[in-house]
């Protein structure tokens, strides 16, 4: 479990198929403190597992799966990824419920600064809408965020500087794929309805 607080921007060292299995090396800082093998780290919001550790450089082992139906296929040496380590015990719970199970890949269709905060604005899959709603929550590239705006299938947020600074959204572009994560809650209201109807409910994106 994440909380959608990026800890910091690692860098791509290599992603390299071995054998036909995938392995990510990402160079880290921050969440290396108290780092153990097997530990989770959200890398852009999908929960992936530490597999190696040389000093700074982390590896992870990629399944076929998440290559699919996530955007970190499209990473190259000197990527910037978010970094978030897992949820401690007993931790401070800023942000929302991040599971780190990326759930769709979207695109960016504005990305621009408005006064001294950003907007970012990022077409959804067909159908997707329905999981937002004003003043809810997104992980966009296991970012945490607030819904500012959810038209249809897309939905429009607010960058404050620091959120800038600490993640590695300021390299994103307009067309560029970010992994996206709809609030948790959401979906199990979703599934319940769809137990009790017996079919999916007729749930729309909030305009």
């Amino acid at each position: 479990m994440f909380t959608g607080l990026v800890e910091e921007s690692g860098r791509v060292v290599e992603f390299s198929a071995y054998c036909g299995q995938h392995v990510l090396r990402v160079e880290a800082q921050r969440v290396l403190d108290g780092l153990a093998l097997g530990d989770s780290i959200a890398v852009n919001g999908c929960c992936l597992t530490v597999a190696a550790r040389e000093g700074s450089v982390l590896q992870f082992d990629l399944l076929a799966e998440t290559r699919r139906v996530t955007s970190l296929a499209a990473l190259v040496p000197g990527s910037l990824v978010n970094l978030e380590r897992s949820l401690a015990y007993g931790g401070r719970m800023g942000g929302h419920f991040v599971t780190g199970h990326v759930d769709a890949v979207g695109t960016i269709e504005v990305f621009e600064p408005r006064g001294a905060d950003h907007y970012l604005r990022v077409k959804v899959p067909a159908g997707s809408g329905r999981y937002l709603i004003p003043k809810g929550s997104i992980a966009i590239d296991g970012v945490s965020l607030t819904v500012a705006e959810a038209e249809g299938d897309s939905v429009g947020v607010w960058l404050i500087p620091h959120t800038l600074a600490v993640t590695h959204l300021h390299t994103r572009r307009v067309g560029d794929l970010v992994n996206l994560e709809f609030d948790v809650l959401g979906k199990y209201v979703e599934r319940m309805l769809e137990a009790r109807l017996g079919h999916a409910p007729a749930l729309r994106g909030t305009s």
